[in-house]
């Protein structure tokens, strides 16, 4: 049965429409099952009735015609209980509803399994028998594997509008799609698909008829990849500023490398054609990215592959393809690379929608730098039926309204009038210190790293940069970078914010994240040989780093090192003497160099226990609460089906923060935040209250963050920190704050509107 099984899914995947996947289903499943009829009853809300939507054994005249009340007969009762029933005697049933107009006789075996999406049923799947019978166990396993594949179908029909067709009604206006909110705004626009210029996967293996040829097509194809990205760059350089641009420059270093491009050269050379030594070499780079746990650097493999399909485009053709992109595009894509997001022109470009990803995807902090509103992991989306399609996005609930009504049009035409409002206002705040209403300074600091965010308005607003991720420039590479290189690299930023203080972060891979020159195979890399347990068992590596963050600082003395992924004080104690020694080296070499402050980053449990005894050896903690939240919660917040799970607004997260906050007081060590929390304005508030001493986050937080705490002073910020620590669920922490800040005339900043 299982062979029958996945034929059936196959072609369910391949039916043109929902009709047609339904007749499918029905058609196979009374075969395979011997039974006398099959039928699927889709549900109707908004009637409230239970509607034949497919049958084979019944009359096909009833199809579309017959239904049954909400809650009635059995398959109201499958509906109700959300689980499969399966009856040998259906007429004796006190649920039993007879209905004479779909040709029924009293059929008495009976199976009925609920389709089921997202905790909703959308349907019945009905298997009958005339003669009493009681199906087996892998008959109802069988039933429910296609119903579950039936689920997704009926979900994109009804995203697209298809089944509101399906079931003879009106679509409902105020239908959205849900998704991950991941760039804050409201856009109103048309929908334009970006799809993948080339299939890699479909490249079929062959051998290599002239290898000489293929390298000097390939070689062409390479340059001609190398101009389009140049023009990418220069195109996306009218909206960010250079700094934020590393993604191209990682992308053209790696086609100018060695290990790219020669390792697919001999591939052709040792007898591979030129596409599918292209496909094979990219798909074994971008699979070392996707074992990663970071996220930002997880999404490198869609850069990465995104990459590959543009050589194989100039490969398969001299003329690629050309997009008309409309006033307000909204880009919409299974999952948007930020070369596709960068053919856009800045000033059509509106919004961003992707079935994939997170807020913290490569593409959301692009749309954040950007300014445009973004929506990911609407998992729900048709995409390839979207194109041409008017849309309204709203970045603040992640809700998609596909062909919206003129009355949710109307309403959005108005929040995005309040919306450019806002914005006034918030430039008013431009130059002002985030000081509170009764004078407390609160720090504002900017994170920056993999996808730099120096932007004029990050350079200017903040007080110098509270997290820089130095990875980088060893992903992008074949070779660990010379000490040379990283001085240039950290004296860039260091320069940029002289005399405010930059924190770098040591460098944090290994384990889940290895380089490709340095690979780590391990059965549980989450948990695994990674960040400063490579930097203690690998000194060299560690101590190149230091020499270069040192000498980078000559002379500015802004340099503050942080230490990451921190879990015992031994592993301080160690890490310091090798930051001494590395300075007492350099001392002797004639530099003029003063002891850094060494700070430590708290994103595991364990540290969270440990804050004092670690406040006692470092000059300041800073709070990671995008791991911290993870680790405490148990989620993987890039996983879809948990994703609504993670909230760093979790009671438990809270407390934490106000253990670590504690314990760092009694050694008077300061403590910032430099996780996505800290950018938030709701949980602003509290981070005020509880005494933080600094708050790190991306520019485009900063106005927002600061307007709130100059709306409140540190006194109201406490006793709304103790209201809230007495609290045990996070939609009653979530709905306090946002009242708050409704009441004080700031509740524009965490949702449409002003």
């Amino acid at each position: 049965m299982l062979e029958t099984l996945h034929r059936i899914i196959q072609d369910v995947n391949d039916a043109p429409d929902l009709g047609a996947a339904l007749q499918v289903i029905v058609e196979q499943v009374k075969q395979a099952t011997h039974s006398d009829v099959c039928s699927i009853y889709l549900t109707d809300f908004e009637r409230r009735r239970h509607v034949l939507r497919a049958t084979r054994g019944l009359r096909q005249q009833a199809v579309g015609r017959v239904s049954m009340p909400l809650h009635r007969g059995l398959v109201g009762l499958v509906c109700e209980r959300a689980e499969p029933i399966n009856l040998d005697d259906a007429p004796s049933h006190p649920r039993y509803l007879f209905s004479a107009e779909s040709g029924e006789v009293p059929y008495h075996g009976f199976l009925g399994v609920p389709i089921i999406q997202n905790r909703k049923v959308l349907g019945v799947l009905v298997a009958r028998q005339r003669k009493p019978r009681q199906f087996e166990d892998d008959e109802v396993t069988f039933l429910f594997t296609l119903a579950t594949q039936l689920a997704g179908a009926i979900t994109h029909a009804q995203a697209s509008g298809e089944l509101a067709g399906v079931l003879g009604v009106s679509p409902v206006p105020t239908r959205f799609l849900q998704g991950l909110p991941s760039a804050e705004g409201v856009a109103i626009g048309t929908l334009v698909v970006a799809y993948p210029p080339a299939d890699l996967d479909a490249v079929p293996d062959r051998g290599s008829q002239d290898p000489e040829r293929d390298i000097a097509c390939f070689q062409a194809a390479v340059a001609q990849v190398e101009k389009d990205l140049r023009r990418l760059q220069h195109q996306l350089g009218e909206v960010l500023a250079a700094e934020e641009q590393a993604l191209f420059d990682a992308l053209l270093l790696m086609l100018g490398g060695d290990s790219l491009v020669h390792q697919i050269e001999e591939r052709i050379r040792h007898g591979e054609w030129v596409q599918s030594a292209l496909h094979h070499t990219i798909e074994e780079h971008a699979r070392v990215f996707d074992k990663m746990d970071d996220i930002y650097l997880r999404e490198r493999a869609s850069d990465i592959r995104d990459l590959g399909r543009r050589v194989l485009t100039h490969l398969q053709s001299d003329t690629p393809r050309e997009v008309e992109y409309p006033d307000s595009t909204i880009l919409v894509g299974e999952a948007v690379s930020a070369m596709e997001l960068a053919e856009v022109p800045h000033e059509r470009l509106a919004g961003i929608i992707s079935s994939t990803g997170s807020s913290s995807s490569h593409i959301a902090i692009l749309a954040r730098a950007i300014g445009v509103p973004a929506v990911m992991g609407v998992s729900d989306l048709p995409v390839g039926r979207m194109d041409g399609r008017a849309v309204i996005i709203d970045g603040y609930r992640g809700r998609v309204y596909v062909s919206p009504s003129h009355t949710v049009q109307r309403e959005y035409q108005r929040l995005v009038r309040e919306e450019r409002a806002l914005s006034q206002e918030l430039q008013a705040l431009c130059r002002l210190p985030a000081e509170t209403t009764d004078g407390y300074r609160m720090p504002l600091y900017l994170n920056t790293g993999l996808v730099s965010e120096m932007s004029s308005l990050g350079t200017s607003e903040s007080e110098g940069v509270g997290l820089y991720r130095t990875e980088l420039p060893f992903m992008v590479r074949d070779r660990f970078p010379a000490e040379r290189t990283q001085v240039a690299n950290y004296r860039k930023v260091l320069e940029a914010f002289a005399p405010r203080p930059v924190v770098l972060r040591t460098l944090d891979i290994g384990g889940d994240k290895p380089l490709s020159y340095f690979p780590v195979e391990e059965s549980n890399p989450f948990l695994g040989w990674r960040g400063i347990r490579i930097s203690l068992d690998h000194p060299e590596i560690f101590l190149t780093q230091i020499r270069a963050m040192l000498l980078a600082s000559e002379g500015l003395e802004n340099l503050r090192i942080m230490l990451p992924m921190i879990s015992s004080v031994t592993e301080v104690d160690e890490l310091v003497l090798l930051i001494q020694r590395a300075r007492d080296e350099l001392l002797e070499e004639g530099h003029a160099l003063i002891m850094p402050q060494i700070g430590v980053m708290v994103e595991v449990p364990a540290a969270v226990y440990l804050s004092g005894e670690l406040a006692q050896r470092v000059d300041f903690l800073s709070v990671g609460t995008n791991d911290l939240t993870q680790y405490l919660l148990a989620v993987d917040r890039n996983n879809p089906r948990v994703a609504e799970l993670y909230d760093d607004l979790h009671p438990a997260v809270l407390r934490a923060l106000v253990q670590i906050l504690e314990s760092a007081r009694a050694h008077d060590c300061p403590v910032s935040i430099c996780g996505e929390i800290a950018g938030n304005p709701l949980a602003s508030i509290l981070l005020l209250g509880m005494g933080v001493d600094a708050l790190s986050m991306s520019a485009g937080s900063l106005l927002k963050v600061k307007w709130v705490i100059r709306s409140f002073s540190r006194s109201r910020a406490r006793q709304l920190l103790q209201v809230v620590l007495r609290m045990e669920e996070t939609g009653q922490i979530r709905r306090f704050l946002e009242a708050n800040l409704e009441e004080m005339g700031l509740g524009g900043l965490v949702r449409p509107g002003k």
